[in-house]
């Protein structure tokens, strides 16, 4: 499975939802995942602007603001 972190710099919950991810990608190492800056798009802006940080697996969300196992495991499983 691969994620997306959508991001922007300067954000602490960003930065939270980024350790988050590290340690829950360390239990399941079949997950890989990137970090897109939506402020380099302005498209990305208009879509995510309030809700950053933003994870998302193939364009669709898992969660915003803060990390969220529960709704992680469940996208596993579909």
């Amino acid at each position: 499975m691969e994620l997306t972190l959508y991001y922007r710099e300067h954000c602490h919950l960003c930065d939270a939802m980024r350790k988050a991810l590290v340690a829950f990608t360390r239990k399941h190492p079949d997950i890989s995942w990137r970090e897109i800056d939506i402020d380099r798009d302005t498209a990305l802006i208009e879509r995510y602007d309030t809700k950053v940080p933003v994870l998302c697996s193939d364009r669709h969300e898992i969660c915003h603001f803060f990390f969220d196992e529960p709704a992680m495991v469940a996208a596993l499983s579909c």
